[in-house]
């Protein structure tokens, strides 16, 4: 597949006459497309800015969110658009005003592929005339996702404005972030696409329910999905999901830093500190929020007695492969505290070597926090990030609550 791929760039690249007036991509929103195997196309649209260098920025809109990818080369008629996280880029050539080419996720083992398109001046996502609405789905939905496997059980919350349809699936292991999309008719459609995530979700409506879904996911990912109205729908507690083994008190672990310092909670900063230990990977959407969360949090609550130490599990054991992707996270928004490399991987019986002393290790991001006494308090599993409103700001609150408390408890002496 490596060869594959190699093949493609080296086509971009010389293939094909530059249009000279294709080279300098135009300003304002554009609508790309992502083609699945089963030729299913998820669509999402970017706004094109130039700096003050005369530079062209890419936001990628997905709802309310604006992801900035600032690493854009133009060569000849060849584009380079390499994603900010999760080891992703664009390969892509101009044709006339369009770019076509590849979207290439670099994963452990293997590089996947999947053809795209880019048009600008295309404002619309789904219907290129908007299709009246005859349903509305705003509110919150219990849903069940199948894969022919497994099932998962998931509450969407919508909003829905004529036509227009943001929202997003909470799950246990986090949410799907931002999704935007439109109900055309009795037909449901949402996507996004943030450098790792490609999702399309298509279903019927037909009062409080809503069947024959499907859920795309990357090139080759397909799930069947339905939904019925249910405002009192919950998920189990996100508190309740993870635990320490019995008989087990603490966390203890030594791994290195970015700079292969190695750091573990015997060092003295963290005595008779509130600790958050972070469970995280640069490949996971859900942990980007959460780190951009945090590191706000970290520079807020440093001088109170709190420290914040990040375990990162990547998708390979390389040390600097790793380092790379962490660094991104790091650089991106500025974070403060240590970030370590654990050389597991996310595989499930690797990250629950990791820390032995937890059941299990659910999902990413999990966080542990630790009192002043060394003493592990709370296991939250997942993060509901901001695209989920108000439970984002429901769980902020909460967590600065605690946070708060635990620090105005006193530490025990010894005995």
């Amino acid at each position: 597949m490596k060869y594959l791929i190699g093949l493609i760039l080296t086509s971009l690249l010389f293939t094909g006459c530059a249009d000279n007036g294709a080279t300098m991509m135009q300003n304002g929103v554009w609508r790309a497309t992502l083609k699945t195997e089963s030729g299913k196309e998820i669509p999402f649209n970017f706004n094109l800015i130039h700096d003050k260098k005369n530079e062209p920025n890419i936001e990628i809109i997905n709802g309310d969110e604006r992801l900035l990818v600032d690493d854009i080369i133009i060569k000849d008629d060849s584009v380079f658009i390499k994603m900010p996280f999760f080891e992703s880029e664009f390969v892509g050539r101009f044709e006339g005003d369009a770019i076509k080419g590849f979207w290439i996720k670099h994963l452990a083992n293997k590089d996947v592929s999947m053809p795209f398109i880019a048009e600008p001046d295309t404002y619309w996502r789904f219907e290129k005339s908007k299709v009246k609405a005859t349903s509305n789905v705003s509110g919150k939905w219990a849903a069940t996702f199948a894969d022919g496997k497994d099932s998962t059980i998931a509450i969407g919350e919508f909003v829905q404005q004529d036509n227009k349809l943001t929202g997003t699936f909470l799950t246990t292991t986090g949410d799907y972030r931002y999704l935007e999309g439109i109900v055309a008719d009795n037909d449901f459609y949402l996507s996004c696409f943030d450098g790792s995530h490609a999702y399309l979700f298509t279903g019927s409506i037909n009062g409080d329910k809503i069947s024959e879904g499907k859920f795309y996911a990357g090139l080759n990912h397909v799930e069947e999905w339905s939904a019925s109205r249910d405002e009192k729908a919950t998920l189990p507690d996100a508190y309740s999901l993870a635990k320490l083994k019995e008989g087990q008190k603490r966390l203890d672990f030594a791994y290195p830093n970015l700079n292969k310092q190695v750091i573990s909670l015997k060092d003295p900063k963290f005595n008779n500190k509130v600790v958050i230990v972070q469970l995280l990977g640069s490949w996971c959407p859900n942990c980007m929020d959460e780190t951009k969360f945090l590191a706000d949090f970290y520079k807020q609550y440093k001088g109170k007695g709190v420290e914040i130490v990040g375990l990162a599990f990547e998708r390979t054991t390389d040390f600097e492969r790793s380092k790379k992707s962490i660094s991104k996270f790091k650089d991106r928004f500025d974070v403060q505290y240590d970030l370590l490399v654990t050389n597991k991987t996310n595989e499930a019986e690797q990250r629950n070597e990791a820390l032995p002393m937890l059941d299990r290790i659910l999902g990413f991001p999990t966080t542990i926090i630790i009192d002043k006494n060394g003493e592990v308090r709370k296991i939250h599993t997942g993060f509901s990030g901001p695209g989920t409103g108000k439970h984002y700001v429901d769980f902020v609150k909460e967590f600065t609550q605690y946070i708060n408390e635990l620090l105005a408890e006193p530490q025990k002496t010894a005995a």
